[in-house]
């Protein structure tokens, strides 16, 4: 698979969502993009703040590239803050470092793209997306 279709890409994130009212979470919005950074689909789930989509587009973008997870992100920036700040700035703002921007990967390793998860913490919007990538039978990394 060279890439993630609409049609995958709204069951990545039905997935989130069913995942996300498993857990109990609060209102999740969802987001998936290509591995150009470009938005596939995106769905804000009932009671979502409407500033949810730059967040979730934030934690995606970031992931996507930089090639690196929101986790990893973030403790990237806690050891050198420095290089997540001029990243950010090298990407017109449009990051956001933390958990919930999940890289999307084929069986060979190879990025597809990535999803953005935003609404509870940012561990449990990770823990939702991965679990509406691996529905699929895809890589999540965290």
């Amino acid at each position: 698979m060279a890439a993630i279709s609409l049609r995958r890409a709204r069951t990545i994130i039905r997935k989130t969502l069913e995942k996300g009212q498993e857990m109990g979470l609060k209102p999740l919005s969802v987001i998936v993009l290509d591995e150009g950074g470009h938005v596939i689909a995106f769905e804000r789930s009932d009671g979502a703040s409407p500033g949810r989509f730059a967040i979730a587009q934030g934690k995606a973008y970031g992931a996507v590239m930089l090639g690196m997870a929101g986790t990893a992100q973030m403790q990237r920036a806690e050891a050198q803050a420095y290089f997540i700040a001029a990243a950010g700035a090298a990407l017109g703002g449009q990051m956001v470092p933390v958990p919930g921007g999940i890289l999307v990967r084929d069986a060979k390793g190879r990025v597809l793209g990535a999803v953005g998860v935003t609404g509870d913490t940012s561990d449990n919007d990770a823990a939702a997306g991965r679990a509406g990538i691996e529905a699929l039978g895809l890589v999540a990394e965290v």
